[in-house]
């Protein structure tokens, strides 16, 4: 039977539970590992305004879920000038493995990201930098990639109607037996795609059925970044929440208290042959 189909037999957050419980946990089994990821994690390179941000992102557990290892080939999506995961990834990946983020090429320069990887390169000068565009979405050799990230991006590519390509492209370049690590905003239970698309959160099934069109299996779903707080009908979608704040002062304290969106955790793997 298949497992987006399963789901609806019982409430979401006991399957949630249940499959974090019961599916296979690579990276715990190797304890250095983890003591390796926690290393990054504590790093004093890290920025303080990202770390502040640990509570709500909990990169431990979110990365030992999609079972990354240190001599993984691994792809960022997006990290922007911020490198929130970069910040952590790159350095548990320069010694034996290799992390290429992934930029969109736009005419508006912006040289966060291109300054902090040159004012340290003991830490991300082997980081392997592609951009990809509109008409360009190649992320690398086909079969190149043991694990592709993406972090709160998703939606926006379904904003923009290119969802169906982007996964086609991850299933590219990922090699087979690799594995699609997804977090995300997740929409109120019961509303379609088309309803909250603009808002920034999408349906949890709709984002599973979209990675199943493309060839994907759905491995697991972890309740590591559900937040029960969020109530996901806010005036400005899901920006209205921390750390983006979009309506600046007014409320400001309620939507702090609230904390950053409630989101899915699902890690996909690409079949082997």
């Amino acid at each position: 039977m298949n497992i987006a189909r399963k789901f609806n037999l019982i409430s979401a957050p006991l399957l949630a539970l249940s499959l974090a419980l019961t599916a296979p946990v690579y990276a715990d089994k190797d304890k250095s590992v983890k003591q390796q990821l926690e290393t990054s994690i504590a790093g004093s390179w890290r920025s303080e305004k990202n770390k502040a941000r640990d509570q709500y992102r909990h990169p431990l557990e979110t990365l030992t879920f999609f079972g990354i290892t240190p001599k993984a080939k691994v792809i960022e999506l997006f990290p922007g000038g911020s490198t929130w995961y970069t910040e952590i990834l790159a350095p548990f990946l320069k010694d034996s493995g290799q992390l290429t983020v992934v930029n969109f090429k736009s005419e508006k320069e912006d040289n966060s990201q291109k300054d902090k990887f040159a004012a340290d390169p003991a830490r991300y000068g082997k980081v392997k930098v592609v951009e990809i565009s509109k008409t360009n979405m190649s992320f690398g050799e086909p079969g190149s990639a043991d694990f592709f990230l993406t972090f709160r991006n998703v939606h926006n590519f379904a904003m923009q109607g290119t969802h169906s390509q982007l996964f086609a492209e991850i299933y590219k370049v990922l090699k087979p037996g690799g594995v699609l690590g997804i977090e995300d905003h997740r929409a109120a239970e019961g509303k379609t795609f088309e309803e909250v698309k603009m808002s920034g959160y999408l349906p949890e099934e709709f984002v599973i059925a979209e990675a199943e069109k493309a060839g994907f299996k759905l491995d697991a779903r972890s309740p590591v970044n559900n937040n029960a707080k969020d109530t996901k009908n806010y005036p400005k979608g899901v920006w209205t929440l921390p750390p983006v704040l979009r309506e600046g002062d007014t409320d400001k304290d309620k939507y702090l208290a609230i904390g950053e969106s409630d989101r899915f955790t699902l890690r996909f793997v690409k079949p082997k042959k």
